[in-house]
């Protein structure tokens, strides 16, 4: 079993599979199609990946990958936790240029799905955090694209300062959304109620 929230983007769900437990620890079930059909997330993974960041406050984002390579995302904590964030870039959504966030932990065991035409970011809020996600596209380098993380336009309320943050050399030179030419569309019939 698994409960699904919407957040103020609606798009974006929190997934918060339910752990059986006893002495020996738990089981869960962190992924389980039919479920996530039923709810309306109908897509078919094809590539899981799995990022470490040793030190508190990597920030790596905000992230995505171009159509017709665009991925889907269902991301969650192995170990750790991270304040995990995804921001609306399709064109004419009404949602354009806004963001959500959840804090995802590995004690916890909550995931975050965002669908095609969001930028996704994290950043770690302990050591050694140890995150994976599934994306229903394979890596593409020439899709590989994203947005400056700490765009004023975007104001997101990160848990990190520009001063603070580890940023890879990639994302310290992203654009900001304003001079980015988004390609994704916003297209509310295929929007899922």
């Amino acid at each position: 079993m698994v409960a699904f929230t919407r957040l103020a983007i609606p798009d974006v769900v929190l997934v918060q599979p339910v752990r059986h437990g006893d002495g020996r620890g738990y089981f869960c079930e962190t992924y389980k199609k039919p479920a996530f059909d039923a709810f309306g997330i109908d897509l078919a993974f094809v590539q899981d990946n799995e990022s470490l960041s040793r030190p508190v406050g990597v920030v790596r984002g905000l992230h995505f990958q171009t159509p017709p390579m665009a991925q889907a995302k269902l991301v969650r904590v192995l170990r750790g936790a991270i304040f995990d964030v995804a921001v609306d870039i399709r064109r004419g959504s009404p949602s354009y240029g806004k963001w959500v966030a959840a804090t995802l932990t590995a004690e916890e065991g909550n995931q975050l799905f965002m669908p095609h035409g969001f930028a996704h970011g994290f950043c770690t809020l302990e050591p050694d955090t140890l995150i994976a996600y599934k994306v229903d596209a394979p890596y593409s380098r020439p899709n590989d694209a994203g947005i400056a993380w700490d765009d004023p336009d975007l104001a997101i309320d990160w848990p990190v300062t520009t001063e603070t943050a580890v940023l890879s050399d990639k994302d310290r030179v992203q654009p900001r959304l304003r001079d980015y030419a988004s390609p994704f569309a916003y297209a509310p019939e295929t929007v899922r109620a």
